[in-house]
């Protein structure tokens, strides 16, 4: 899980523990002893659903501090006459403890169930299409010219799309995976983009570039950057009105590198342009067109990951997805373009 939906995790466990001092401290008698004790669980299973046994360790002994210090008799120390209290205590970690291993557990059958669906239905069809194709080409009766390369570019994208699923998946898992670290270096926007377009066969014209002359190296994860990429070209190519062209801009301030993707489409409901990033949403308008789900909840699980932001709005009779990644100077040696 990335650094910025831990600490969303962490500051809501620690609002939820504030809230409920305030509240325990002016309801103690009414409340009773068992009660307040059930209440400051709460941010102990707010963080322990994560799956991360250090967070749960950690909210779990600030709850019974506090449990311990304001109302275990005698107040306002870290006595314990009632050996019922130190059962409860350890009761919160084993409640902790529990519940972190049952997120995990849940956390690998979610990718493996994103890897079965993806299987079962988004490989089929390009699949289906390789095996078809190929068993064209062998037949012995013979073909023209202009046939045997139109099958021959069939197997080619069939092929390139299976191979991003299945990339799609390995990075999926590896963003899901809160011991995974980004493997960082200093990226060239312009190369990875190049990488990126190399995987589809689109007119010349198909794809507008625009790029900042001052564009500095970043220092990102490479591998991921070129993913995001190709799976916002995808997405714009596949959903862009037909012989339109894909817009791309990337554009540079010292503190920022701004990413752009715009294609010519119909305009996206609202709800539609806020949960288009999450796991397996389809638009009503797209459920007849190939394609997993997970695209673009991987763009913005890459994102994230990079500190960044991602959002889609609609303007000028089409659809932006605009990236915006704040620049952070990497601790080691500058590379010779910066100096």
């Amino acid at each position: 899980m990335n650094s910025i939906t831990s600490l969303k995790h962490y500051a809501l466990a620690f609002v939820l523990q504030t809230l409920i001092t305030i509240v325990s401290t002016l309801f103690t008698e009414s409340l009773g002893m068992v009660n307040i004790a059930l209440i400051h669980l709460i941010p102990v299973l707010v963080i322990a659903i994560r799956g991360d046994m250090t967070a749960t360790m950690i909210i779990t002994s600030i709850s019974v501090i506090l449990f311990d210090l304001l109302y275990v008799p005698p107040r306002y120390s870290f006595n314990v006459q009632d050996l019922m209290y130190a059962w409860s205590f350890i009761l919160f970690y084993v409640v902790g403890y529990i519940i972190t291993i049952q997120a995990r557990r849940l956390h690998a059958t979610a990718i493996k169930d994103i890897l079965l669906h993806t299987l079962s239905h988004d490989l089929k069809t390009p699949l289906s299409s390789i095996l078809g194709n190929t068993s064209i080409l062998l037949q012995k009766r013979p073909l023209a010219e202009k046939d045997r390369n139109d099958i021959i570019l069939q197997i080619k994208n069939s092929g390139q799309h299976m191979n991003r699923l299945i990339l799609n998946l390995l990075d999926s898992a590896r963003l899901q995976n809160s011991q995974s670290f980004l493997r960082k270096e200093w990226c060239d926007f312009e190369d990875m983009l190049g990488v990126a377009l190399q995987e589809f066969d689109q007119e010349p014209d198909a794809i507008l570039l625009s790029i900042d002359p001052e564009l500095r190296l970043f220092w990102g994860d490479s591998a991921l950057l070129t993913r995001l990429l190709v799976n916002l070209l995808d997405n714009g190519l596949k959903y862009s009105h037909k012989n339109r062209p894909v817009r791309i801009s990337i554009t540079s301030v010292p503190s920022e590198v701004r990413i752009v993707f715009f294609n010519e489409s119909s305009p996206i409901k609202k709800a539609d342009l806020k949960n288009m990033f999450e796991k397996f949403y389809r638009l009503d308008y797209t459920v007849d067109m190939g394609g997993s789900g997970i695209g673009l909840s991987i763009c913005k699980d890459i994102v994230t990951a990079h500190n960044g932001t991602i959002g889609a709005y609609n303007s000028d009779g089409g659809v932006y997805i605009e990236v915006t990644l704040p620049v952070s100077k990497h601790p080691g040696d500058t590379p010779k373009e910066l100096l």
